[in-house]
């Protein structure tokens, strides 16, 4: 099982920068307009969301995290190594340069590629990719160790994540065969190949970025990824095209039916705080003993 994981976190985080405050306070406000999402700082305890995805990442085994990061990430970096309760987890950090004539990174499989030259290990084995702006789960990465042959992600049922109709419109749609091999990953779909997805799974599968690669088979992909045509960056799932499309290696799918809190927007600030709140209590609610517990327990044994 991999303990390898690389955390994307060098976006340039315009959507949040430029969404609207909402009822969010001041202060928030001003870290979702400067810093990257994975920093902004969620709840009363005043932690970023990046420490309650490690903590995630932490408790499902992984032991290294490499993050992506841009070129000015001090701060980013400081923050990181300061974070509390997670002296399991070892933090390394890789840059993605922008080439020159550009203002914005050059996408997602570039940031996994310039991870891979600046750590050469990990073309040797296998590695979990994720964004720093999601939260995903611990069974979510727990499900991503368990990959070790070929490829994997996460397929996560549509039915089962609580965003918007304009937020949905947006994902890529996955298609698989009856074994769950992914067959090919559908980018702004019609509703015509929804309905007619929706008709082949009983439901739909989404990507939500949450990967295992094996580095030794998939770096050339990434390397050779071209540009996508409208977005003008090298994305993740144009590689992963490519590579389903030689037929050579699969790409398996691990279907999963829960909701994964995203942070895009500055609203998105206030429902991961919600869902926070809902796990908090949910955990106490399990956790903590009942009076009647207490009365078992001085209960003399019928023995």
């Amino acid at each position: 099982m991999t303990q390898n994981l690389i955390i994307m976190a060098a976006g340039a985080s315009s959507r949040m920068k430029s969404s609207v405050s909402g009822l969010v306070d001041e202060h928030i406000n001003e870290q979702a307009n400067s810093r990257t999402k994975g920093l902004i700082e969620i709840g009363d305890d005043a932690k970023p969301l990046l420490y309650y995805l490690l903590r995630n990442v932490q408790d499902a085994g992984y032991k290294t995290v490499y993050f992506v990061t841009g070129r000015d990430a001090s701060f980013f970096r400081s923050t990181i190594e300061k974070l509390p309760n997670l002296e399991h987890l070892e933090f390394k950090f890789a840059t993605q340069f922008i080439p020159e004539g550009r203002i914005k990174p050059l996408g997602t499989a570039d940031s996994i590629q310039q991870a891979l030259d600046q750590f050469p290990e990990l073309k040797k084995t296998y590695f979990s990719v994720c964004n720093s702006d999601n939260l995903y789960s611990v069974e979510a990465f727990q499900n991503l160790r368990s990959i070790e042959e070929n490829h994997g992600l996460i397929a996560y049922d549509l039915n089962h994540l609580n965003f918007s109709k304009e937020k949905i419109a947006g994902f890529a749609l996955l298609v698989f065969d009856p074994d769950f091999k992914l067959l090919s990953i559908v980018e702004k779909p019609s509703s015509e190949e929804f309905r007619a997805l929706e008709e082949i799974h009983g439901t739909v599968y989404v990507s939500m970025n949450c990967f295992t690669f094996n580095g030794a088979t998939f770096y050339s992909f990434l390397k050779e990824c071209p540009l996508h045509p409208v977005r003008n960056e090298k994305e993740l799932p144009n590689a992963i095209s490519n590579l389903i499309a030689l037929g050579l290696e699969a790409v398996h799918g691990i279907p999963m039916r829960e909701h994964v809190p995203d942070l895009t927007t500055k609203t998105d600030i206030l429902a991961i705080e919600e869902f926070l709140k809902n796990r908090n209590t949910l955990c106490l609610l399990y956790t903590s003993p009942s009076p009647r517990d207490g009365l078992l327990s001085r209960m003399p044994s019928s023995a």
